[in-house]
């Protein structure tokens, strides 16, 4: 098999369709920095480019009446955006701060870390998983 030219994941891209409160949920939440904001006049269209601690790793697009996610995370397409975190408990009362619910805490069968789920101000699926061994 011939070696891949593929180094990394460059970036996740989203729609939202509600530019200020997602730009608040990725930046003020997550904590994602602003990389730049660029407003796209004839398109009516905001792009912002975030990084995580010197990576770039989102884009945020808003467009005018962009159609809706069609269903939960086992639809064909990206099925939800992960994100490490070294303490769940820490991460989830993060988000309460915010008033930001997550679902039970589950347990990875196969490597045995601890996840969570939330969603993001569309419902798009966000993962936090845990780094740090309990075993």
């Amino acid at each position: 098999m011939p070696k891949t030219p593929i180094q990394s994941i460059h970036h996740v891209a989203i729609i939202c369709s509600n530019y200020k409160r997602s730009k608040f949920f990725y930046t003020a939440v997550l904590g994602l920095t602003i990389i730049q904001e660029t407003y796209r006049e004839k398109r009516d269209s905001y792009k912002l480019d975030l990084e995580l601690n010197g990576q770039y790793v989102l884009e945020l697009f808003s467009f005018p009446s962009p159609p809706p996610r069609l269903t939960r995370p086992e639809a064909t397409g990206l099925r939800h955006l992960a994100f490490a975190v070294a303490d769940l408990e820490e991460a989830i009362r993060h988000l309460e701060q915010y008033d930001i619910p997550t679902e039970p805490i589950r347990i990875d069968e196969l490597t045995q870390k601890r996840f969570v789920f939330f969603e993001d101000p569309d419902h798009l699926p966000i993962e936090f998983y845990e780094t740090l061994s309990f075993g």
